[in-house]
C-alpha cells in the first residue's frame, strides 16, 4: 500500500520522510522540504504576511542551497501580490514606500547608520527611523532598487526588519524590553554584589586582610562582574561591533571600550595576581548605563505614545450584513467599499463610512483630540476608529484598511518623522565628529598618565571615555521632537514635517482663508431666484448634479438636492471660478457671475451668491450661507496678542469678506483673490522678510498652501490639501491653532536648552576625568544624569499648558 507523498507548502516539492521543518500557518502546522523553505516561511509569517498563501496564484522555486536562504527571504518581498499588502505609492514620480518595522536600534547612532547607509543606496529616495517607536520609512524607485536590496542592506549592518504591523511590532518591543530589563536586574545584583566584596578592601587598614583574603574576594569579583559584562553589557559590545565593521564611529563604541578594557585589565590582574582590579566600576557603570537607557527609553516611549496608539485603534472584527439581512463577523480588514456594516453601541468604528440607518453619539478623541462625543446622523460621515457611544448605527463603508482615514493619519505621523529640522541635523552631526574627537583626546590623556602614574592611567582612561560620551547631545532634540509631536496629537494637530516645528515658532503673520476656514464650512442653501420659466426645484437638482464630484464647502450645500436621473458629464472645476458640465447635450456653468455668463449681473442682494447659467444664459442665482466658527474671534484675538499680524486672503466677494474681516477685527484683507493671486501676496510678504503660516481648505488653496513656510490644512480638507500641508487640523477648534504655534516655541526653545546643556556638560566633564577628578562610577553617574536631564527637560512638554487667551464672546452665527 503507497502513501502519497506530502507536498512542501511553500514551494510543492516532495518534502523527505522525516523533515523537521515545519511552519504554523493559522494554527495549523505545514510540512516544508527544505532549510531554505523554513527561512522564507517564517519571514512571511513573522512578517503578518501569511495571506499570501492564501492569494498566491504560483507557487515559488525552491531554494537550492542553505546559503541561499537568506538571500531568498528577502527576495520574496520584491512579489507584487506581497508587496500590495504594506507597499504604497508615493508622489507622482513613480516612486513607492514602506513602513518598516527594525530590530536592533538602540540610539541615535543607529537611526544615523541605518539612514545614511540606506540614503547611499541608488534609487532610494528617502529613509528616516522613528527612534522612539523602531520603525523605518523609505522611499524608493522599484525600478532602480528592489525592495530586497534594502532588506539585505539592512541585514548587512546588523539589523533585522519586517514590514510593520501595529500588533507584531508592539509585540517585538515588549520582548525588547524585557530583555532590558533582565539585563539591568543581573547588572544590579552584580553591582551590589561585588560591591560587598570590594568595600572591605577599600576600608581595611595594612594587614587587617590577609591576601588569602584580597585574593579570594578579587576572584568572587571576577565571578560576579562577568555575566554582568558579557550578558548585561552585550548591547554595547554588539552595537560597537556593528559600528566598526561599517566604518562609523558610535556612541557605543567609547563605552564598549571602557568596560571591555576594565574588564580584561581586570581579569589579567587576578589570574596573574599583578596591577588593579576595577570589577567595580565595571559592573557600576554597566548598570547605570543600562538604567540611563531604560529610564529614557520609556520615557521616549511615553512621550510618543499618543500618536503610535492610532496603529491599533481600529477594531480587528467587523458585523457585516449581508444581501439576504444576515449578519456576519469577519476581520475587519477584509471590508471594502461598499460594505454594509452594524456598528453596535460600545463597539469602534471598523471603517470610514456614511451613516444609512440611525443616530448616536461617537466618541472620536482618539482622532481629533476632542474629549465631547459628536452627534452623528443619516448622511453624515464617521470615521474608521472612534466608538459608537450610544444606538447601533448601519455604515456603509466608503474607505477601508490601508485607505482609512486613520491609515492616512499615520502616515503623515510616519512622514513627520521623515525629515528632522536644523536644530536635530545640527546635533546629530555633532554627537557624531564628536565621538572620533574624543577617542583621539583620550589616547592623548593616557600617553600623558603613563608619565604622570601608570596606576591610575587605566582608571582615567575610562573615565574619560565614560562621562563624555556624547548620548545627551544626540537625544538633544529627538526627546524634544518627540515630546512636541505628542502634545500637538493630543490637541488634534497633526505634523506631517518635523520643519513646521521650528517654521512655526519663527512664524511673524498669519494668513487664513475664509471658507472651511474661519467659517465652519457647512454651507446651506437659503434662497434659490430662477431667472426663467424652470421652477427652483429643477434649477437646484442641475446646480447638484454639477457639484456631484466636488469636494468643495460649497458642494456639500447641494447635496441634499440631488436628483439620480440627471447625470452631468465632461465636469471640469476651473479653479477659483466655478464648474462647468454637460447635460441634455448644453453646457451648464455654476459659479462667479463673470465665468457663469458675459453679461453684467449684480446679485439680487447681499450674501454670497453662485450664479447658474445655461450656455452662457442665466438660469438661476443661488444664495449660500456659512456660519462664523465659535472661536475665530478668540483665536484671532490671541494670535494678535502673541504679536503676530493676522491677515484674511479670500477669493470670495468684497462685500463677504469685509463683513467678515470687521466682526473678527482683522485689519489686512484681500477678497476677490485667485490662487494665482493668493500666492503672489504670499511672495510678496515673504519677500519682505514674512515667515507667513497659510491655514485653509480645499483645492483652491493647494497652491499658495505649497508655497508658505507653515501650511496647515483644516479638518474637512481635500486629500490633495492634505498632501501639500505641513500640519492637518483634525480638531474643529481653531483654538487649537494658537496653541500650536505656542507649543512649536515651547519644542523649539527646549531642543536649545538641550543642546546647550549638553555641549555645557561635555566640554566641563572632559577636563575633570583628564585631571583624574573623576572616577569611573561617577563618570557613569554623571553620563546617565546627563542624558536623563535632556530626556526630563523634554517631557516637561507632555505638562505644557497653553497661555490665557483673551476672553472674546463667541461668534454669533451671520451670513457670510
Amino acid at each position: 500500500m503507497s502513501t502519497k507523498a506530502l507536498s512542501c507548502y511553500h514551494c510543492g516539492s516532495p518534502v523527505p520522510d522525516g523533515a523537521p521543518w515545519q511552519i504554523v500557518v493559522d494554527d495549523t502546522p505545514q510540512s516544508l522540504c527544505c532549510p531554505g523553505c523554513e527561512a522564507v516561511a517564517h519571514a512571511i509569517v513573522d512578517g503578518g504576511l501569511e495571506s499570501y498563501y492564501r492569494y498566491r496564484t504560483e507557487l515559488p522555486e525552491r531554494p537550492d542551497e542553505r546559503q541561499a536562504a537568506k538571500a531568498d527571504t528577502w527576495s520574496v518581498f520584491d512579489d507584487p501580490g506581497l508587496q500590495a499588502q504594506f507597499v504604497h505609492p508615493d508622489g507622482d514620480e513613480g516612486h513607492v514606500r514602506a513602513t518598516l518595522a527594525v530590530e536592533g536600534i538602540t540610539c541615535a547612532a543607529c537611526a544615523w547608520l541605518i539612514e545614511h547607509r540606506l540614503n547611499a543606496l541608488e534609487g532610494v529616495v528617502s529613509s528616516a527611523v522613528n527612534l522612539t517607536h523602531h520603525r523605518l520609512r523609505v522611499s524608493w524607485a522599484p525600478n532602480v532598487v528592489k525592495l530586497s536590496q534594502l532588506f539585505a542592506e539592512l541585514a548587512a549592518i546588523g539589523y533585522d526588519a519586517q514590514p510593520y504591523e501595529p500588533d507584531q511590532a508592539q509585540t517585538r518591543l515588549q520582548h525588547e524590553e524585557r530583555m532590558n530589563v533582565r539585563r539591568l536586574i543581573v547588572a544590579a545584583v552584580g553591582m551590589m554584589q561585588v560591591m560587598m566584596f570590594s568595600i572591605p578592601i577599600y576600608v581595611s587598614g595594612p594587614g587587617e586582610l590577609s591576601e588569602d583574603f584580597f585574593a579570594l574576594f578579587h576572584w568572587l569579583s571576577f565571578a560576579l562582574a562577568t555575566p554582568v559584562v558579557f550578558f548585561s553589557a552585550q548591547p554595547f559590545f554588539r552595537n560597537a561591533l556593528r559600528d566598526l565593521k561599517t566604518g562609523v564611529l558610535g556612541m557605543d563604541v567609547p563605552v564598549s571600550l571602557a568596560i571591555g578594557g576594565a574588564y580584561f585589565a581586570s581579569s589579567y590582574a587576578v589570574l596573574f595576581n599583578v596591577g588593579e582590579v576595577y570589577f567595580d566600576s565595571v559592573a557600576m557603570f554597566t548598570f547605570f548605563l543600562l538604567f540611563g537607557r531604560y529610564v529614557e527609553g520609556r520615557a521616549r516611549r511615553r512621550s510618543g505614545h499618543s500618536g503610535n496608539a492610532l496603529s491599533g485603534v481600529l477594531p480587528v472584527s467587523a458585523t457585516r450584513l449581508e444581501a439576504d439581512g444576515s449578519e456576519r463577523i469577519l476581520p475587519a480588514s477584509e471590508l471594502a467599499p461598499g460594505d454594509r456594516v452594524l456598528i453596535k453601541p460600545g463597539h469602534g468604528v471598523p471603517a470610514d463610512g456614511i451613516i444609512e440607518d440611525g443616530e448616536s453619539s461617537l466618541d472620536e478623541s482618539m482622532l481629533t483630540g476632542e474629549y465631547l462625543p459628536v452627534t452623528r446622523r443619516v448622511g453624515e460621515q464617521v470615521v474608521g476608529g472612534s466608538q459608537n457611544m450610544e444606538n447601533p448605527l448601519t455604515v456603509r463603508v466608503t474607505h477601508a484598511g490601508h485607505h482609512a482615514r486613520v491609515a492616512g493619519i499615520v502616515d503623515l505621523t510616519d512622514r513627520a518623522f521623515a525629515s528632522r529640522p536644523r536644530l536635530a541635523q545640527m546635533a546629530a552631526r555633532m554627537a557624531h565628529l564628536f565621538v572620533l574627537r574624543l577617542l583621539v583626546v583620550t589616547a592623548c590623556v593616557t600617553v600623558a598618565w603613563w608619565f604622570i602614574d601608570p596606576s591610575r592611567m587605566l582608571w582615567v582612561l575610562l573615565s574619560v571615555l565614560v562621562v563624555t560620551c556624547p548620548c545627551a547631545l544626540a537625544l538633544a532634540t529627538p526627546t524634544a521632537l518627540t515630546a512636541g509631536h505628542g502634545q500637538l496629537r493630543q490637541r488634534g494637530v497633526l505634523i506631517t514635517r518635523a520643519d513646521a516645528i521650528e517654521s512655526l515658532s519663527n512664524a511673524t503673520r498669519v494668513i487664513f482663508d475664509k471658507t472651511g476656514t474661519l467659517t465652519r464650512g457647512e454651507m446651506q442653501l437659503t434662497q434659490t431666484c430662477p431667472l426663467n420659466e424652470q421652477s427652483s426645484e429643477q434649477l437646484r437638482a442641475i446646480a447638484a448634479a454639477l457639484e456631484a464630484h466636488s469636494e468643495h464647502p460649497i458642494a456639500r450645500a447641494f447635496r441634499p438636492f440631488r436628483d439620480a436621473t440627471l447625470q452631468a458629464r465632461q465636469v471640469k472645476s476651473v479653479t477659483g471660478s466655478g464648474l462647468e458640465g454637460v447635460l441634455n447635450g448644453t453646457t451648464w456653468r455654476l459659479g462667479k457671475p463673470d465665468f457663469a455668463t458675459t453679461e453684467p449681473l449684480t446679485p439680487p442682494s447681499a450674501g454670497q451668491w453662485l450664479l447658474l447659467s445655461e450656455d452662457s444664459a442665466p438660469r438661476a442665482w443661488f444664495k449660500l450661507h456659512d456660519g462664523i466658527r465659535e472661536d475665530a474671534a478668540q483665536t484671532v484675538a490671541a494670535l494678535q496678542a502673541r504679536g503676530l499680524n493676522v491677515e484674511l486672503l479670500s477669493g470670495d466677494t468684497q462685500e463677504a469678506v469685509e463683513s467678515l474681516a470687521e466682526q473678527l477685527n482683522i485689519t489686512t484683507w484681500h477678497a476677490g483673490k485667485s490662487p494665482e493671486g493668493k500666492l503672489e501676496r504670499l511672495r510678496e510678504l515673504q519677500a519682505q522678510g514674512e515667515r507667513v503660516v497659510m491655514i485653509g481648505d480645499g483645492i483652491n488653496d493647494v497652491p499658495v498652501l505649497a508655497g508658505a513656510d507653515v501650511a496647515i490644512a483644516m479638518n474637512g480638507a481635500t486629500d490633495l490639501a492634505r498632501t501639500r500641508a505641513d500640519a492637518v487640523l483634525l480638531s474643529p477648534r481653531l483654538m487649537r491653532i494658537f496653541e500650536a504655534i505656542e507649543i512649536a516655541s515651547a519644542t523649539r526653545r527646549i531642543m536649545r536648552q538641550n543642546m546647550i546643556w549638553s555641549v555645557c556638560y561635555n566640554f566641563s566633564a572632559l577636563p575633570l576625568a583628564a585631571m583624574g577628578l573623576v572616577p569611573p562610577w561617577l563618570a557613569a553617574i554623571g553620563m546617565s544624569l546627563s542624558s536623563l536631564f535632556v530626556v526630563g527637560n523634554a517631557l516637561r512638554l507632555t505638562r505644557w499648558r497653553t497661555s490665557p487667551a483673551p476672553q472674546i464672546a463667541p461668534a454669533t452665527p451671520v451670513t457670510v
